[in-house]
């Protein structure tokens, strides 16, 4: 069965097309206004769903076979795009047996509460991390301090890289990514691939010096070093655009 981030994607697609804006009551509303964006792009293609709550994961569970999310980012433009912050859970393509999808939407930084959106990227969370099985758990103690009676929460958050940072050839065009071979329909085209290998090493734990402020990295080989994560980016056939390769530019690795 294929994916119904396709069908969220052709929603979108048209939606653009005929200039159905984001609308936010004030500027302060700017992830929510673009969710409700999504959310009514979910309603349009019939695609039954669930919003989740607050610092709930993913922002929409899709029922059926194969269970289904979708994560959506509002990224204003220019701003920040080359990455994001998650501290709801980490990135990945997989979440309690559920696939997970990003939905990135760019829209102007403007003073205005109604306006288009810029450019918008649907991609298999696994473009993101492909790990499996991680637990995202917030833990904390109360021994710091003079007293001894001070609270220290531990609340991960990640920074991720998101499509733009990752990618080149997504700015002013929607784009959907999926992996390789997945099934799609011929109104799609192909408009390049993109593959990314799973590092050597890898990060398992950290540890925290509160009298230097020092943070060190406990990190072992990876057990799956090398192994390549192929996806295909999709345009509407006859807006094809710009092709997309993986960016030139690659982060630099840093252990402390």
């Amino acid at each position: 069965m294929a994916s119904r981030a396709i069908d969220l994607f052709l929603s979108c697609e048209e939606a653009v097309a005929r200039g159905a804006l984001i609308e936010r009551a004030s500027r302060r509303e700017k992830e929510f206004a673009v969710q409700h964006w999504v959310r009514d792009r979910l309603e349009d293609a019939g695609i039954p769903y669930v919003e989740s709550g607050r610092n709930a994961y993913p922002d929409f569970v899709v029922g059926g076979k194969p269970p289904e999310g979708f994560e959506v980012k509002g990224l204003a433009y220019p701003g920040r795009e080359a990455d994001f912050d998650a501290n709801s859970n980490a990135p990945a393509g997989d979440h309690q047996g559920r696939t997970v999808y990003y939905v990135f939407v760019r829209y102007p930084d403007t003073e205005e509460n109604r306006y288009a959106v810029s450019d918008l990227v649907i991609c298999h969370g696994d473009l993101l991390n492909p790990t499996r099985g991680y637990l995202h758990k917030n833990r904390s103690f109360r021994t710091f301090g003079g007293y001894g009676d001070i609270m220290i929460r531990d609340r991960k958050m990640y920074v991720v890289r998101t499509p733009y940072g990752i990618a080149e050839g997504l700015s002013g065009s929607r784009t959907l990514i999926l992996p390789a071979g997945d099934s799609v329909p011929d109104g799609l085209s192909s408009i390049g691939e993109l593959t990314r290998a799973e590092a050597a090493r890898i990060a398992v734990g950290y540890t925290f010096d509160l009298t230097t402020n020092e943070i060190r990295v406990i990190d072992r080989p990876n057990p799956t070093a090398g192994t390549q994560h192929t996806f295909t980016a999709y345009r509407p056939r006859g807006h094809e655009g710009t092709r997309v390769q993986l960016a030139s530019r690659q982060p630099r690795r840093v252990r402390n």
